[in-house]
């Protein structure tokens, strides 16, 4: 295997970042979005199939995470890619540059996010205002801006059940998170929430209607089973790959289906990324060879088999764009 050749300031930190690592790296390491995650793996493991590389090892860290390790650094310790269920901020791109670190950003495809339960319980049909009042931090009440009082769907709303609120979702560092936040509480925040407080249309519950449930949507599955009355945040795939179990919930009147995220119907969806870094292309075996496979029609076409695993594709034009930057190494910035 090639050893690293690096500018003195990049080897410097890729040193500091390889400290204890005793032998160079000829295996792939991935990190980032659980959104993404069973995508990219779907790639690995054709990459491995080839008998040509080693199947890269991936990890669910979700985007934040991810980011934080990918833009640590250059050298073997730090990983060669990551998966986002958001694009990079400027923050952490920021973060990348000043570490040495050039992004090479690759849009995979798009992703609704659902709330979805067990078809066990009753379905419901929501609004995005409809969620932020069941899951705000603060609410306004005649005319006051108050801790959320809400405990039941139908003190949201007397057309929905007089069920307790009770929503597992993402953390923090989860990319999904960030962006139900924007596409849903940002967009139906209360003038009077917002006047109070910019932030504050950011903040969610923390008194047990929503529930932090980490990064593992397979876990959430296995809740909503044992709870019929519970419900989940969680990217559409979940829902395509759980349809025997889990119903996903109308937003403005429309169902989560592929078709209706694809056509932009469905108002909670989100793209999705990989990002590479472009300093170990040529020097971790295989890298080049990933982004290939992860930009051919075989994977990400209508026809692909990430459509089959529930990744909504690209448009035809983008796709053939984005796959000529990604083969391009188009790094950001750069």
């Amino acid at each position: 295997m090639k050893k690293f050749v690096l500018s003195a300031s990049a080897a410097a930190l890729a040193l500091a970042a390889s400290a204890g690592v005793a032998a160079a790296r000829d295996q792939i390491q991935i990190v980032g979005s659980s959104t993404v995650f069973p995508f990219t793996t779907a790639v690995a493991e054709k990459l491995g199939q080839t008998g040509k590389f080693q199947t890269p090892v991936v990890e669910s860290t979700g985007t934040g995470g991810g980011m934080k390790l990918f833009c640590a650094g250059v050298g073997e310790s730090t990983p060669d890619f990551t998966n986002a269920s958001r694009a990079i901020k400027d923050s952490e791109l920021e973060t990348c540059k000043g570490n040495g670190v050039t992004p090479v950003q690759i849009k995979v495809g798009f992703d609704g996010i659902v709330i979805a339960n067990s078809k066990a319980g009753a379905a419901l049909e929501l609004t995005k205002e409809q969620i932020f009042k069941a899951l705000a931090k603060n609410v306004e009440v005649d005319g006051k801006v108050v801790a959320n009082p809400y405990m039941t769907w139908a003190d949201v709303d007397s057309s929905l059940p007089a069920d307790k609120i009770e929503v597992l979702g993402p953390p923090p560092t989860s990319g999904t998170r960030d962006a139900f936040v924007e596409l849903v509480m940002e967009e139906a925040c209360q003038e009077a929430v917002e006047a109070a407080n910019e932030k504050a249309c950011t903040e969610i519950r923390e008194d047990g209607g929503y529930v932090e449930a980490g990064e593992n949507d397979n876990l959430i599955v296995q809740k909503l089973e044992a709870n019929p009355k519970a419900f989940g945040i969680f990217g559409f795939s979940f829902l395509d790959q759980n349809a025997d179990k889990l119903q996903g919930s109308k937003i403005g009147g429309i169902e989560p289906t592929f078709d209706n995220i694809a056509s932009g119907d469905y108002g909670v969806s989100r793209s999705l990324y990989i990002y590479a870094k472009k300093e170990h292309v040529g020097v971790i075996p295989g890298m080049a060879e990933f982004i290939t496979e992860y930009t051919s029609d075989a994977a990400w076409g209508p026809e692909g088999y990430l459509a089959d695993k529930g990744l909504i594709p690209l448009p035809d034009a983008e796709r053939a764009t984005q796959a000529e930057d990604a083969q391009a190494l188009k790094g950001m910035g750069s």
